[in-house]
């Protein structure tokens, strides 16, 4: 039987992307803090510690599974989105920063989990359950956490994640695949994941393609992003200093006048 509520969704948009839920009377989408954009009239949202999927989980439990989000850097609380009318209505998500919108159904992947960088998620269909996981392996705590610290979604319903910049969905089979380390979004749970070192000394000081990168190994898909937040933000970077320059500059000669 299945668990998670039945949600219809439409992804708008190209380079900025929005994901917009219709959602049938008495049904839920959950999202994180901040994420909605707008609301239609009927729909009613509240802030819950918790994702919900487990009605009889005591107040131990909660506090357990919201304190571990906040190692993600993500809200305490999630906002629970509920239609209360007599019809049909929608609700609008949007992500944090430019990107790409990618839906996956849970009842698809095995083990009906996927996992996914403790930024991506944005919301889902009510039922899904949220944890972190942690990446034992040595090299994901070397890169300052980036690939140490994960999310894992479970559920038998729909999952909306961001990501930034052009997405690519690869499917692996019994393969092996390289990546920057920031550019992966999600992957199946049974892909092993890991962060190593680059290449040899020259290549880590001198190829431009950082210390560190990402290996995926073994049967089923992944997601991978061309524009994670922190390359958008170096890339930003130079400007914003840039303009504080512009703006004194122009300030000073209003005054000269």
């Amino acid at each position: 039987m299945k668990k998670s509520h039945e949600i219809d969704y439409e992804i708008k948009g190209e380079s900025i992307q929005i994901v917009e839920v219709e959602l049938d009377p008495n049904e839920t989408v959950i999202a994180e803090a901040g994420a909605m954009l707008f609301m239609e009239d009927g729909i009613q949202f509240e802030a819950k510690m918790g994702d919900g999927s487990n009605p009889s989980q005591g107040l131990f439990d909660k506090l357990l599974s919201a304190g571990s989000r906040v190692l993600t850097g993500e809200s305490l609380f999630m906002t629970h989105f509920t239609n209360r009318g007599g019809r049909k209505a929608k609700v609008g998500f949007s992500a944090p920063y430019p990107g790409t919108v990618i839906p996956v159904d849970l009842s698809q992947s095995p083990n009906n989990e996927l996992i996914v960088q403790k930024d991506g998620f944005l919301c889902a269909a009510y039922g899904t359950k949220l944890s972190i996981t942690f990446n034992r392996k040595l090299g994901s705590g070397l890169v300052g956490g980036e690939g140490f610290i994960l999310q894992k979604l479970q559920g038998d319903g729909k999952i909306f994640v961001h990501a930034g910049g052009t997405v690519i969905e690869r499917t692996l089979n019994n393969e092996m695949l390289r990546v920057d380390t920031g550019c992966v979004v999600a992957f199946e749970s049974q892909i092993e994941f890991d962060v190593q070192t680059s290449g040899g000394l020259r290549s880590m000081v001198f190829g431009g393609e950082g210390v560190f990168l990402a290996t995926l190994r073994g049967t089923g898909r992944v997601w991978l992003q061309s524009m994670p937040i922190r390359k958008l933000v170096q890339a930003l970077a130079p400007y914003g200093r840039n303009r504080g320059k512009e703006a004194s500059s122009l300030l000073g000669g209003l005054f000269e006048e």
